[in-house]
């Protein structure tokens, strides 16, 4: 499988290349500031002890404390996280927010614990890395497979050992303990946005264009119930078993209540089962990877339909794949700025967190449609200035951000 830190590493030389930046500056950014790797002792409930491998990567902090989730996934490694860590410093830059690019993750199949073993889990990877985090230091979120459930767990540990309660410390946290309304659909909702600023900007009409979605997860399921809800016509979706495509469009409120009943979306009545490698070549228009990394490879790039891909997913497209997509015209909105919803309302959070003063979902929602269509339109321009993919020009615009923060650190 392709090594996601050296396709971050290949986007990171490229887009370097349209802002003469010296190679002092490009090997800093080329390599994360600390990494942290821990053993995670937990006591299961059979009375055992299992260790699991826990990480924590802090690649930059020159624009504020380092910020990023913890995923806890099987297939969960060092490559992995410290890509995804590079990939929170662009982020975070595109964003225009006060945070650095920071990951977590242990290596783990979480759902094979129980709730017991997943909350002494939970608690044990912030005993591991409670000298490193902090709402000054490093701020942790969310990700793969980790939930406000997890969250509020790690921000109890915390607060327990540093002997005061301090909800800024992590996001992404129950509302009750100081998490942000609308903090659970950020994601999606930040790439509706997007996705709405780029149809206007191209002239199409949503009624003439076919949407798939890869991934049923939070961020696949709500965007989907979004743009039912505003009247997109959604043909396939898939999930972790597999994938089913209509020629009609798909009613998503039916659809999510199947798929609460019998665990998946296959078998979905009036559709058509799709294997998982061939999901993505099913016609659409606007192709959703809201799955994990490397999904859209040099393979299978040609092969897809799509004219538009919105990037909900971290890194679902190879550097090589980016290079066929070019040259097939089609637009692809990158993760760095699609999926960024997330970190602005994690973001929203701490600062509610910091002030001990809450906004309302309407006041959230508002903010973070500002912050997305600003993000979009700078993207946007970099792109028609320059003549460049919205990847690359995204990646210009942090780096420009970053390296102008980095001038006043020396």
């Amino acid at each position: 499988m392709s090594n996601p830190f050296q396709n971050a590493l290949k986007q990171l030389r490229k887009a370097a290349g349209f802002i003469s930046l010296d190679e002092q500056t490009l090997q800093s950014l080329s390599q994360p500031d600390r990494i942290l790797q821990a053993t995670i002792p937990v006591k299961m409930d059979n009375g055992s002890t299992k260790v699991f491998a826990g990480y924590r990567v802090q690649y930059n902090n020159a624009r504020g404390p380092y910020k990023g989730g913890i995923r806890f996934h099987p297939q969960t490694d060092l490559n992995e996280v410290k890509a995804l860590a590079f990939w929170m410093t662009i982020k975070t830059a595109v964003a225009n927010i006060p945070f650095g690019g920071g990951k977590g993750g242990v290596t783990v199949d979480p759902k094979k614990l129980s709730t017991n073993e997943l909350e002494r889990l939970s608690r044990g990877w912030v005993r591991a890395f409670q000298s490193f985090i902090g709402p000054k230091k490093d701020v942790p979120a969310p990700d793969v497979y980790t939930n406000a459930q997890i969250m509020a767990w790690m921000t109890d540990e915390y607060s327990q050992l540093v002997g005061y309660h301090e909800p800024a410390v992590i996001t992404g946290k129950p509302i009750e303990l100081g998490g942000s309304l609308g903090r659970d659909t950020a994601t999606a909702q930040g790439g509706f946005f997007v996705l709405v600023e780029l149809l206007k900007i191209l002239k199409l009409d949503k009624k003439k264009l076919k949407v798939i979605i890869q991934g049923f997860g939070n961020a696949g399921e709500t965007m989907a119930k979004i743009l039912f809800k505003n009247k997109y016509n959604i043909h396939g979706i898939a999930d972790s078993q597999g994938g089913i495509y209509s020629t009609k469009p798909l009613n998503i409120r039916v659809l999510d209540a199947y798929k609460k009943k019998t665990g998946s979306v296959i078998n979905f009545p009036g559709t058509k089962n799709i294997k998982a490698d061939k999901f993505l070549e099913q016609p659409s228009d606007i192709l959703i990877p809201a799955a994990l990394e490397n999904q859209i490879t040099e393979k299978n790039a040609n092969r897809l339909k799509a004219r538009l891909i919105l990037e909900l997913a971290n890194g679902p497209t190879t550097p090589e794949a980016d290079e066929k997509l070019a040259k097939k015209k089609i637009i692809v909105v990158p993760d760095v700025l699609a999926n960024s919803g997330g970190v602005i309302v994690s973001y929203f959070e701490w600062v509610q967190n910091l002030a001990n003063s809450y906004w309302s979902a309407e006041e959230v929602n508002n903010k973070l449609k500002k912050q997305m269509v600003t993000a979009f339109n700078d993207i946007w321009k970099m792109s028609q200035d320059r003549q460049i993919d919205l990847r690359t020009a995204a990646f210009v615009v942090a780096l420009n951000r970053i390296v102008s923060s980095q001038k006043y650190l020396k």
